[in-house]
C-alpha cells in the first residue's frame, strides 16, 4: 500500500494552496499528481519540491494555471504552483489504479497518485538521473516485482511510446536489473 497514513494532514503551505483552489472551485476536480509532490507527501521520499506536477485533470475543462500555475497570484503568494506535465505516458488503465492522497481533507477537491508501477512507467520515456532515482525508490521501498512491471508495460505502455521502441526497452531492463541488483 501506498506510504500515506489514512488521516494524514498535507503540511502548510500545500494545504492552505489545495484549500484555495477548493474554495474557488464550483463543481468536483480530480488532478492525477505524477511528480515529487506525490512522492514526498504520499510515497514518503526524502525530498523537497516547490510544484504540484500533474498529468490531468478531471473534467479537463478548467485553466488550472491561470489559477494556479507558474506566476498566479496562488504561486506568488504561497511560494508553490501547479504545473501540467507534458513529457509523460501513463500505461492504459492507471485510472483504474489511482489512490487518493489528502483524502478527505477538500470539499470538491480530489488529489490522485498512480500506483508505484504507473508512476515507475511514467518515468520511463524522460528516463533522467532523477527519474531513475525516484524509479529505484518506488521499486525498493514498495517491494515491487520486476514481472509485474515488463508485463504492464508491454501490456499497456509500449505501443504509445514516442521514439525508438528499442531504447525504452532497453531502459526498462537496464532500471530492472538495478533494481534487483540494489535490493
Amino acid at each position: 500500500m501506498p506510504g500515506e497514513t489514512p488521516g494524514a494532514k498535507l503540511p502548510s503551505p500545500w494545504k492552505d494552496f489545495l484549500g484555495e483552489i477548493d474554495k474557488a472551485l464550483e463543481k468536483p476536480l480530480e488532478i492525477h499528481c505524477i511528480g515529487g509532490f506525490a512522492l514526498v507527501y504520499y510515497y514518503g521520499i526524502p525530498r523537497t519540491t516547490g510544484d504540484i506536477d500533474y498529468y490531468t485533470v478531471v473534467p479537463a475543462d478548467l485553466n488550472l494555471e491561470e489559477i494556479a500555475g507558474h506566476d498566479s497570484d496562488l504561486h506568488r503568494r504561497y511560494k508553490i504552483y501547479l504545473h501540467r506535465v507534458t513529457v509523460a505516458t501513463l500505461p492504459e488503465e492507471y485510472e483504474e489504479r489511482l489512490s487518493e492522497m489528502a483524502s478527505g481533507q477538500f470539499e470538491r477537491l480530489r488529489l490522485l497518485v498512480p500506483d508505484p508501477y504507473d508512476y515507475i512507467l511514467s518515468k520511463l520515456q524522460r528516463a533522467g538521473l532523477k527519474d531513475s532515482d525516484d524509479a529505484l525508490y518506488l521499486f525498493r521501498s514498495r517491494k515491487l516485482q520486476s514481472e509485474i512491471l515488463r508485463e504492464r508495460y508491454h501490456r499497456e505502455l509500449r505501443d504509445y511510446l514516442i521514439g525508438p521502441l528499442e531504447q525504452h526497452d532497453q531502459t526498462l531492463e537496464r532500471w530492472i536489473e538495478i533494481f534487483e541488483s540494489a535490493g
